[in-house]
């Protein structure tokens, strides 16, 4: 397998190659919501997205910060994440702001108005449907 679930900076290359994954979240009383967002990721598999305040999934996040995250939707290889999600301010909000900018130039994350959400996995797989049986391998962060 080319890609190695134990290696935070080519899963991050990964996230940063595809620029969209559909983040998943509960509202509070349970009910599942999903969406396709504008993703990046730092070397250290940090990943970073950014949302409108009035956005289902702000609250959903605030009110339970465990997420799970698909990237690779469109390829033979995905990753699934499952992580805690904090949506940033203050100095937080503009370091990660800064770094979405850096990785993603025009990016949505200095309008105004958008916040920055980050999501630190604590579980993924590495899901590669190119190989017969397809490869499947989990690893804990």
């Amino acid at each position: 397998m080319s890609l190695d679930p134990q290696d935070c900076a080519s899963i991050a290359d990964f996230v940063r190659q595809e620029g969209r994954a559909i983040v998943a979240t509960a509202t509070p009383d349970g009910e599942p919501e999903a969406a396709l967002v504008g993703v990046t990721a730092l070397d250290d598999g940090t990943l970073i997205f950014n949302v409108l305040p009035w956005a289902r999934k702000l609250a959903n996040l605030k009110a339970n910060g465990r997420v799970a995250v698909v990237a690779g939707t469109a390829g033979p290889v995905s990753v699934q994440f499952e992580g805690r999600a904090v949506a940033t301010d203050g100095e937080s909000a503009e370091r990660y702001a800064d770094e979405f900018e850096r990785l993603v130039p025009g990016s949505k994350s200095r309008y105004e108005g958008y916040e920055v959400v980050v999501v630190r996995p604590d579980w993924l797989r590495v899901y590669d449907v190119s190989h017969k049986p397809p490869l499947v391998v989990e690893a804990r962060w």
